[in-house]
């Protein structure tokens, strides 16, 4: 299994689109072949060491495979392009994504 975790910058007020976004993340559950599980929401720990990043989430996939298919989905892409005009800075300085096997 390959976990894909991505944190973000966003805006200030962002969170009904970032909502919005992480339910059509959801939506691909049960639907993207190999897409088995999304979570996502905004910064919680009292630790206070998220750097600026205010948004996170991550996806499970059966194997690499799967996650190799989503990444140029037209389904990814779409979001992704949708997050853009939300990121609080340049795409380089506000996302950070990471996958490992579990």
């Amino acid at each position: 299994m390959i976990r894909h975790m991505v944190l973000v910058k966003l805006k200030p007020d962002s969170d009904a689109a970032a909502q919005a976004l992480f339910a059509r993340f959801r939506e691909m559950v049960g639907t993207f072949d190999g897409m088995m599980t999304f979570s996502g929401g905004p910064y919680s720990s009292p630790e206070g060491i998220n750097r600026g990043f205010n948004y996170g989430f991550s996806m499970d996939f059966r194997d690499a495979a799967a996650r190799d298919r989503y990444l140029p989905s037209p389904e990814h892409v779409a979001i992704a392009q949708d997050i853009g005009p939300l990121l609080d800075g340049s795409f380089d300085d506000c996302v950070v994504a990471f996958d490992y096997e579990c």
